[in-house]
């Protein structure tokens, strides 16, 4: 044979010389000695890890012919290491107390079979008799270099099969955690034989018969069966990725792939989370009818060996005394407040309330737990309504990259399955199981809801519970159960009109229930105004966008995105401010007060608001003041948080609820409305369909207002005594 050609053997004593000699070029941290792999086979043998890490860095560096050849053919190597450790195994140096029930049952097998060597007179074993993956501790794990750049999910193909790749998606579905069969022990009826089977795949067929060396001398066929105590099972979990909208070509539809975590990595990532994956990309056999019907064609997953998340959870970053420091001294700074809505989306102009709005939607108030079990919610939601063109999406979208738990959708692509939570069957065991839907996936995050005037209405109602609950229930398959649900819904919409029409108010612009606008905390008309000196800045802000892909040079002194993401990570999870009793006296005074506004207003024009001012809008200021207290880093709201809270509400909620009024004061005649009315119940009868021009252009005939006839058709449509047909141009008389 000739020596050029490597062999496994070869491979084995490279792979041992590499454990036992490598030297790394100084200390390796939290290793404590520049020979980290011997410190990791003690560790193991110690019971300290169970997971051993092998950088192909270092390996490249000791045998590149070696580092390639394990990225090509990584499974067949990852056993090479596991036997080449169980060879070298190192004693333990410590007294291992935490013993299995397996451990239990190996050593007692080993003094059983040391107690029949001695009757016999044999020699005692220097072997055991079952197979080395059945006591084996530990797994091993191939890590790539962090510089290299992850494959699109689209880019593994056939080629790969039997490599180590890395891909980049979000994680789409994660069954439970189950075990998994790896070694089956069976125990004969005859003979009381132990035989062992190693499970390879999926699937494995039970062995019913034994074949020791005693049975087959004695010419019998022993019954065997499976002993659980001396089986092996390891945790097993599969995820379900798919590609990133941004990885997804035109006119294509995103790919996903299936991941198989074991062990250490079961519960590393869960739905909604974008991960980074390093494992084997491996065929996987069909079994049964599906391998006739399929034929050659196979099914792949991918083997995970190491799950990184991109975005890691506000609760799993670990600050350093020095940015904490920073943050402090940054958070006593009065200028912060701006400075940190100007950086939160610095390539969009304008808009510095909505921006503030945003930056306190991220903190978020405290949740708050009651002694008879009720949870006052601390998210805040948020909705943007106005004029096509002024950025409402881009600050979405901005706020989906931003936020650590995001999830972005779109009203008319949503369902009310798809927000809340699908029933659909295991592909491994066929059961009816749970699947969140984008609301479940962006639990403690934000889920951002663009179109939200396309979606249905039957569909917008789905939300109704988890914008105050927080929850999901669910009733349906024989599955009752409650999912949570914490999360921020920023919402935006256009006008029904196209453009916004300041002649009417904000229900007839959107056309939204009254019980799904008195849900968002703040709602924000944004208009797109007319101005010459505003737009000559608008142009050359946008400009300077486009020339330099950077803000403008006159805007300076904007945060850099890290440091942004790390003050609001520690706003968010470090503080919890108290109402004082000077905030406490300016809100319930300034609630009392716009109760009073808004009736008198109602009175005037005879008319209901839109956006009725409730309980819920009282608790919306607390939770603002407390978003604005936690960025200062205060322990108790001041009457300055609560001057700031209502001066945003006022700009928002409350500008968009007395939206239009100020000409229905002039133009609003009840004796006028229930005329119309009349009228329009007489022209056509319940069940009957009439084109909204044709209606219009016969009243306009007896000298009615065409402005208050379509306002009367308005409020019918909100009565639910019209519906709108045909693309909103015939109407329908439902009662």
């Amino acid at each position: 044979m000739d020596s050029k050609v490597p062999t496994f053997d070869a491979d084995k004593e490279k792979i041992k010389r590499f454990l036992q000699e490598y030297q790394a070029a100084k200390d390796v941290p939290g290793y404590g000695t520049r020979q980290k792999y011997l410190e990791m086979m003690q560790r193991v043998s110690n019971r300290l890890a169970t997971l051993f890490i092998v950088d192909l860095e270092d390996l490249e560096l000791f045998d590149e012919d070696l580092a390639d050849a394990v990225r090509n053919n990584t499974k067949r190597y990852e056993e090479l290491f596991a036997e080449v450790i169980d060879e070298i195994k190192m004693p333990p140096t410590v007294e291992l107390t935490d013993r299995s029930v397996l451990d239990i049952t190996i050593h007692h097998r080993q003094q059983l079979a040391q107690m029949a060597a001695a009757q016999a007179g044999e020699a005692a074993p220097t072997t055991p008799y079952y197979p080395a993956s059945l006591q084996r501790r530990f797994s091993i794990a191939f890590h790539t270099s962090p510089s290299l750049k992850p494959s699109k999910i689209r880019g593994i193909d056939a080629q790969h099969i039997g490599k180590l790749v890395k891909v980049r998606g979000i994680v789409i579905r994660a069954t439970p955690v189950k075990p998994s069969l790896a070694v089956a022990t069976y125990a004969c009826e005859m003979c009381n034989q132990e035989l062992y089977h190693e499970i390879k795949g999926p699937t494995f067929m039970p062995k019913m018969e034994c074949s020791s060396q005693e049975c087959a001398t004695a010419g019998r066929k022993g019954r065997l069966n499976l002993v659980m105590r001396g089986s092996r099972f390891e945790r097993f979990q599969e995820l379900r990725i798919q590609e990133m909208a941004s990885d997804v070509p035109p006119g294509s539809i995103p790919r996903a792939m299936t991941v198989h975590l074991r062990g250490h990595q079961t519960r590393s990532a869960s739905p909604g989370d974008v991960v980074t994956i390093t494992g084997i990309f491996l065929p996987m056999p069909n079994q049964g009818y599906r391998a006739i019907r399929i034929g050659l064609l196979t099914t792949t997953y991918l083997d995970a060996h190491l799950v990184e998340q991109e975005k890691i959870a506000h609760a799993d970053h670990v600050l350093t005394m020095a940015e904490r420091e920073e943050i402090e001294e940054r958070a006593s700074e009065p200028s912060t407040y701006e400075q940190l809505a100007a950086s939160l989306c610095p390539h969009i102009y304008g808009h510095d309330d909505v921006k503030k709005a945003l930056l306190l939607l991220l903190v978020g108030g405290v949740d708050r737990s009651l002694r008879d079990g009720m949870t006052i919610r601390g998210h805040i939601h948020m909705c943007l309504v106005g004029d096509p063109g002024v950025a409402k999406s881009q600050m979405l979208k901005a706020i989906c990259d931003f936020a650590p738990r995001a999830v972005y959708t779109t009203g008319r692509g949503s369902s009310g399955v798809g927000l809340t939570a699908a029933i659909t069957k295991d592909p491994l065991t066929n059961e009816l199981v749970l699947e969140g839907g984008a609301l479940v996936l962006a639990d403690m995050g934000v889920c951002c809801i663009d179109e939200f005037d396309k979606m249905d209405e039957g569909d917008r109602t789905a939300i109704h519970e988890v914008m105050e609950q927080q929850t999901v229930s669910i009733a349906k398959a024989g599955i009752t159960t409650t999912l949570n649900s914490r999360t921020s819904v920023l919402a935006a919409a256009n006008s029904v009109f196209g453009r916004w029409d300041d002649s009417k108010d904000t229900n007839e612009n959107v056309e939204f229930q009254t019980t799904i606008l008195s849900r968002f905390d703040l709602i924000f008309v944004v208009k797109d105004e007319h101005d010459e000196a505003r737009d000559q800045s608008l142009a050359r802000h946008v400009l300077n966008v486009h020339m330099r892909a950077t803000e403008a040079p006159e805007r300076v002194g904007e945060l850099t995105v890290p440091f942004l993401k790390k003050f609001i990570e520690f706003c968010r999870t470090r503080c919890g401010p108290r109402l004082s009793a000077a905030a406490r006296d300016k809100l319930a005074s300034h609630f009392v007060r716009i109760r009073e506004d808004m009736k008198k207003r109602e009175d005037s024009s005879r008319a209901r608001s839109a956006i009725p001012i409730t309980v819920r809008q009282l608790e919306a200021l607390v939770r603002i003041a407390e978003a604005l207290a936690k960025m200062a880093m205060q322990p108790f709201v001041t009457v300055a948080h609560v001057d700031e809270a209502i001066r945003l509400f006022q700009v928002s909620t409350l500008a968009a609820a007395a939206a239009g009024t100020a000409g229905d004061d002039q133009a609003a005649d009840l004796d006028g409305i229930l005329k119309i009315e009349m009228h329009i119940k007489k022209r056509f009868a319940i069940g009957s369909q009439l084109a909204e021009a044709r209606l219009v252009a016969d009243l306009a005939e007896k000298n009615f207002n065409e402005a208050m006839v379509r306002k009367v058709v308005a409020i019918m449509l909100r009565r639910g005594e019209l519906e709108h047909q045909k693309q909103r141009r015939v109407l329908y008389r439902v009662r």
